[in-house]
C-alpha cells in the first residue's frame, strides 16, 4: 500500500522546520518528503492533506497500565488503542501493577505481550521498580531488571528513605540506566489534596504545601551531586522547583525534568467545581505555578511533557474530591489540548511542542527519537488540529473516562498513525 499526502504541514522537531510538503509512504516506509512529488507507484492513494499536520510519533515518558491486576481500568491492548488515538507510538509504563514489576520474570512476561492485531501497535517499554513491592524499603535486583530489558528504574511513588536513595544512585552507576524519581515528602503532604493556597483554604480542601515538593527535590539534587548518577525528575509542579532545577543544570548536574501535561493547562482556579477528576498527584498548582511551568518549558528547564495517565473506573473515581484517588487519563487528549492552548495561542512553536512530546522524551530515556528523515520505516502521525469531537465514554478508546474534559467538545484529532520504527 502506498499513500501520498499532498501539501501536508510537516513538523520536524529535530531540524526545527515547519513547512508544507508532499509526503510519500510506501508499505509503511517513509520514502520521500519534497515540495512536490510527481513520481510515485501506480495505485497510490492520494490524500489531499492541506490543513493536516504530519510529524514524528509521540512518546509518553511515564504512565500506568491496569494490566496486570486492574484490568477493569485498562488492559495493555486498550492502552495501546488509546495511545493510537492520541498519536503515541511508544509508551513507557510504570511498575505500579499487581504484582509490581520488581523482578525480571514479571518484566519478561509483560514484554511478551503480543501486538495489536490488524492495526499499528505502539511499542511498550517498562520501568523496572526501584524497591521491592514498591514499598520503599529494599532495593530491587537492578541488574536482573536491566538484563530483562527495563528501560530504566522508577517506583512511580515518592521514595522517602534518603539513605536508600543514595545507595540506589551509587549502585546504579554500575548499571548505567536512567533513574526517574518523584520528589515529594509525604510527611509534609500530610493528607493534603489541593496545593496549599488561599484557594484551598477558601474551598475547605486540605492543603499540600509547595514545600512537600521543593524540600524533597533539594535533597534529591544533593544526592545527584554526590553520586553523579543521571536522574530524571518526574512531576515538577511548583514554581520554586523550576528555580532549583535551573540552578542544578547550571552546575552541570546530570538531570532532566518533566511535568504532567495537565499542570501546564490547569491551575487551582478550576477547583471550584470540586470535580474529582481534578484530584491529581501532585495537585494542580496556583496560576503562579502554571506560568512558571510554561516559562520552564520555553527556556528548556523542563525537558519534556509527560502524560502520566492513571485510569480509574467510574465507581472508583466518582467520590467526594478529597476521597477520590488521584489521577486522570490523557493519551487521547494531550496533543489536541496542548496544541490548542500553546501552539494556536503562540506560546510555543509547533516544532517545540513536538520536541516536548517526542524528541525529548526519547532522549530522557536515552533512546533514539523518532525522525522523519526518509528513507526509513515510518514512525509518524497525521493530525487534524481543527477537527471537532466530543470527549465521551464512547469516543474514548480507554476503558476509563476519568478526565475533567469529559462531556466537552475539543478541537484536534489524530487521523492516522504509523508505528513501523517504534521498536528501538
Amino acid at each position: 500500500m502506498s499513500e501520498l499526502l499532498k501539501q501536508v504541514r510537516v513538523i520536524d522537531p529535530i531540524a526545527d522546520t515547519d513547512r508544507a510538503a508532499d509526503v510519500l509512504i510506501v508499505d509503511g516506509t517513509l520514502e520521500a518528503i519534497a515540495d512536490e512529488i510527481v513520481d510515485y507507484p501506480e495505485g497510490t492513494e492520494i490524500v489531499e492533506a492541506r490543513g493536516l499536520v504530519f510529524g514524528p510519533g509521540l512518546i509518553d515518558l511515564y504512565g500506568r497500565s491496569g494490566e496486570p491486576g486492574f484490568e477493569h481500568r485498562e488492559t495493555l491492548d486498550s492502552l495501546r488503542r488509546s495511545a493510537l488515538a492520541g498519536g503515541f507510538t511508544r509508551l513507557t509504563i510504570l511498575p505500579e501493577t499487581d504484582p509490581p514489576v520488581d523482578n525480571g520474570a514479571i518484566l519478561s512476561q509483560l514484554q511478551q505481550t503480543p501486538p495489536l492485531p490488524n492495526s499499528p501497535s505502539p511499542h511498550l517499554d517498562f520501568w523496572g521498580a526501584l524497591t521491592v513491592g514498591l514499598a520503599g524499603t529494599q532495593m530491587t535486583e537492578l541488574r536482573e531488571l536491566d538484563a530483562a530489558g527495563a528501560v530504566g528504574f522508577a517506583d512511580g511513588r515518592p521514595l522517602q528513605n534518603l539513605t536508600l536513595l543514595f545507595r540506589i544512585l551509587e549502585y546504579n552507576r554500575t548499571v548505567n540506566k536512567i533513574v526517574a524519581l518523584w520528589p515529594c515528602d509525604t510527611k509534609l503532604v500530610a493528607g493534603g489534596v489541593a496545593r496549599e493556597s488561599v484557594k484551598s483554604v477558601r474551598l475547605g480542601l486540605p492543603g499540600d504545601p509547595a514545600l512537600s515538593e521543593t524540600t524533597a527535590l533539594a535533597a534529591l539534587l544533593e544526592c545527584v551531586a554526590a553520586t553523579g548518577t543521571p536522574v530524571h525528575i518526574m512531576r515538577v509542579s511548583v514554581a520554586r522547583s523550576l528555580e532549583l532545577i535551573r540552578e542544578a543544570k547550571a552546575r552541570g548536574l546530570p538531570v532532566t525534568a518533566s511535568t504532567p501535561w495537565t499542570h501546564v493547562l490547569l491551575d487551582d482556579d478550576r477547583l471550584d467545581s470540586y470535580d474529582p477528576n481534578l484530584r491529581l498527584a501532585p495537585p494542580i498548582g496556583t496560576r503562579t505555578d502554571r506560568m512558571a511551568l510554561l516559562s520552564g518549558i520555553q527556556d528548556g528547564t523542563i525537558d519534556a511533557i509527560a502524560i502520566d495517565g492513571t485510569p480509574y473506573s467510574y465507581e472508583e473515581k466518582t467520590l467526594a474530591f478529597a476521597d477520590a484517588p488521584p489521577g486522570a487519563i490523557g493519551l487521547e487528549l494531550a496533543l489536541p489540548l496542548l496544541w490548542n492552548h500553546l501552539v494556536e495561542s503562540g506560546e510555543l512553536s509547533a516544532a517545540h511542542l513536538w520536541r516536548l512530546l517526542s524528541t525529548h522524551p526519547a532522549r530522557c530515556l536515552d533512546r533514539d527519537p523518532p525522525t522523519i528523515a526518509p528513507p526509513q520505516p515510518a514512525e509518524a502521525i497525521l493530525f487534524a488540529p481543527r477537527q471537532m469531537w466530543t470527549v465521551e465514554r464512547n469516543t474514548l478508546r480507554s476503558r476509563s473516562a476519568n478526565t475533567p474534559w469529559l462531556g466537552r467538545s475539543i478541537s484536534g484529532r489524530v487521523r492516522r498513525v504509523w508505528c513501523g520504527g517504534a521498536a528501538p
